[in-house]
């Protein structure tokens, strides 16, 4: 049988269950920079990725078939060689879906209950109010981009807060908790009938800056705007100017074309910008529901059958 190659740790109980879905298969697991090279081109499977790998299990003599990252993007594997090889690929999409609405949620509420602001004031031991009105979520219509497992807890929740909720996906295939589904080609009619625009699209040679010049200009004035996808694909100037002329009211950003994003960059010193680096997606609960992604399909490919979770499409790129 095969060997298996994780680069990232498992518990005794996780190593035991592995073992039990692929019976026969061998287990190795290492950091990648430690790993000496015949280990990576023996490993049939591996369970996440790494640069430091990507020249031993793309050698001519692997034996790499099948590839779970530890990740829901793929943007920087090698996927041409990957699709050329016929490499299965597959992510772990839905890890995310709840750290990441909790965070969506925790930005808007920062900016509409003043909570951002207080926070500073605080540490001034300031007792300031609000220069401006504060508002609500109840009654206000979020489009989410991008209505994939993370878009469906957002609708969820956005639903529970009293929210009207519309969706773009390539198709407009229906989903729960979203009143209408907007195809790509009709983004700017979705962009003008929502108050609040999430963007969790992944990062694709369609959807680099999805978010353009036409996109900003296309929302309410007044608009919140957050980006918990991926920082390609929104044009970054292009959101600075729209912040900078008050066109958009709010920015709650996790992701950036740039990481990290420089200290001179100006929307540093926007006041109705929330920067967060990158954390949207972080929980403790991660590995614990990656690993459980992987045994299931791990025991579908030990069957000699497809992996049934989250198997990339290299076409879409996701």
């Amino acid at each position: 049988m095969g060997n298996i190659l994780s680069l990232h740790q498992l518990t005794e109980e996780q190593e035991k269950q592995v073992r039990a879905a692929a019976p026969g298969y061998g287990l190795t697991i290492g950091k990648a920079q430690q790993l000496e090279a015949e280990q990576i081109r023996q490993a049939e499977v591996i369970l996440g990725w790494s640069k430091h790998i990507a020249e031993e299990a793309l050698h001519p003599g692997s034996k790499l078939k099948w590839i779970q990252t530890w990740s829901a993007g793929i943007d920087k594997l090698p996927l041409t060689e990957l699709e050329k090889r016929n490499i299965l690929l597959t992510n772990t999409s839905g890890v995310h879906a709840i750290p990441i609405t909790e965070q969506i949620f925790g930005m808007l509420l920062s900016h509409t209950r003043y909570l951002q602001q207080a926070a500073i004031l605080q540490r001034q031991k300031t007792w300031q109010q609000p220069e401006g009105q504060l508002t609500e979520l109840r009654g206000k219509t979020m489009l989410i981009t991008g209505v994939g497992e993370i878009g469906r807890e957002t609708a969820r929740l956005a639903q529970a807060f009293g929210m009207r909720v519309i969706g773009i996906r390539r198709s407009d295939k229906e989903a729960p908790h979203v009143e209408r589904m907007y195809t790509n080609e009709q983004l700017h009619d979705a962009l003008g009938a929502a108050d609040i625009v999430v963007n969790i699209l992944p990062f694709t040679e369609e959807t680099r800056h999805f978010f353009d010049e036409k996109a900003f200009a296309a929302m309410r004035k007044g608009a919140f705007f957050i980006n918990v996808g991926r920082g390609g694909t929104v044009h970054t100037d292009a959101l600075v100017r729209s912040l900078e002329q008050k066109h958009i009211a709010f920015a709650g950003l996790d992701v950036f074309e740039e990481e990290p994003l420089p200290a001179s960059h100006p929307l540093w010193s926007l006041d109705h910008v929330l920067i967060t680096p990158h954390i949207a997606g972080d929980t403790d609960r991660y590995a614990e529901r990656a690993v459980d992604i992987f045994l299931t399909n791990l025991k579908a490919y030990a069957a000699k059958q497809e992996p049934p979770l989250n198997l990339v499409n290299y076409k879409a790129q996701y």
